[in-house]
């Protein structure tokens, strides 16, 4: 009997300790409270829609000229390169002179000689004049000699005539700049055998700067001669004022677009080639009242796009549906789902739950709004304060 009761002993003790530890394992854990978290919100407002089309265009000389020599030849000195700054009669460059120094003295001597057959014809014109005033020859043979005379009178003027071409022909060996400007290319080297007319030298004339851009041709009937445009820099914050000065009459055979120049001012010196964004003011347009708000404040439910809406008696956020139209910069365009007064939250959307209790955050530093939505008593958008992100985490 001892015995069974020392082994009836140990089995009740096991049976209570596992009794314990089902009835604490069925036991409910203790709930933990949704953590207040710190929101910044907006007050819907109605706002205007503002429409400006902006393109990329490029700083370009008004005038760009492409220089050569009038004739051919080895190109023997080329002193310029591409970025120098040259003066009007500037040397830019310098062809092998030999060949059209020859040219040059062999029409002097074909002047030479002219101008000897023309001092015979003369002295024997006037010989045979002196002949018939005594009646030894007849009127027919002093014609005959006048006519000799003023044929070699006229050959003479061609020699002279085509000397003074090869003596202008040896003077074009030496390519000068016709105008004070910059070199922006360089498409001949030292060496090369160049013929009459190809370019050499490249230089954009200092003056007016035009500033080229391309647009479609379903916005070119809107651009009109004379129209204002904004110039923004890219290397700075400026803004310079332009009128439109040409459009092109045809499209590109390659882009399918139409250029545009817009004229600077002598004043705005810009550098040639440098990057600036254009506005034509004629391509801005103010639409219809809308509803705006930041792209921050949607989040996805289902398969539509939802805002959370602050209840200010409860202090707490529940989501509301809304239909987007379309996005403007990096706000978006509500549609329908909000009305005027409705405070949204903007920012932490994703760490909200329905009917979760929120607390606006208060800045210590004031912030000056761009949009014209205005803010929310004590508010402007929303933002998790450290506390609260703390709080969650525990």
């Amino acid at each position: 009997m001892n015995s069974m009761r020392a082994y009836l002993r140990p089995c009740r003790l096991a049976l209570t300790i596992a009794a314990g530890v089902f009835l604490l394992a069925c036991s409910k854990p203790a709930v933990q409270e949704e953590p207040v978290r710190s929101v910044k919100v907006v007050t819907v407002g109605i706002q205007t829609t503002q429409t400006a089309l902006e393109y990329a265009a490029e700083v370009k000389p008004r005038v760009e000229s492409r220089l050569g020599f009038r004739v051919g030849g080895k190109l023997i000195e080329r002193p310029v390169e591409v970025g120098q700054r040259v003066k009007a009669g500037q040397v830019l460059a310098q062809l092998d002179p030999q060949d059209l120094q020859l040219a040059s003295e062999s029409a002097h001597a074909v002047v030479a000689a002219a101008q000897t057959n023309r001092d015979l014809a003369v002295a024997d014109f006037k010989r045979f004049q002196s002949l018939k005033e005594q009646n030894f020859i007849s009127s027919a043979e002093l014609e005959r000699r006048d006519s000799v005379r003023k044929a070699a009178q006229a050959q003479l003027d061609q020699a002279q005539a085509q000397s003074n071409v090869q003596g202008n022909q040896a003077a074009y060996a030496v390519l000068r700049a016709d105008v004070s400007g910059v070199v922006t290319a360089v498409l001949a080297e030292r060496g090369q055998v160049v013929a009459a007319g190809s370019p050499v030298v490249q230089i954009a004339q200092d003056g007016a700067r035009d500033v080229v851009f391309a647009v479609p041709e379903d916005k070119v009937a809107a651009i009109k001669l004379g129209s204002d445009v904004a110039v923004r820099l890219w290397s700075s914050s400026g803004t310079l004022k332009a009128v439109v000065r040409e459009v092109a009459a045809s499209a590109d055979p390659i882009t399918r677009t139409f250029a545009v120049k817009v004229a600077l001012s002598g004043a705005d010196d810009l550098p040639l080639g440098s990057t600036v964004t254009v506005l034509p003011a004629t391509l801005q347009h103010v639409g219809a009242p809308v509803i705006k708000l930041p792209t921050s404040a949607l989040f996805q439910q289902g398969q539509s796009s939802a805002v959370w809406v602050l209840d200010v008696p409860s202090m707490t956020v529940k989501p509301q549906v809304v239909q987007i139209a379309t996005a403007d910069g990096n706000d978006v365009v509500v549609a329908s789902g909000l009305q005027p007064g409705m405070q949204v939250v903007v920012a932490g959307v994703h760490v909200l739950a329905p009917g979760q209790k929120v607390t606006i955050y208060k800045q210590n530093v004031p912030v000056v709004l761009t949009s014209k939505a205005q803010t929310a008593p004590e508010n402007v958008a929303i933002q998790s304060l450290p506390a609260a992100s703390s709080a969650a985490a525990k």
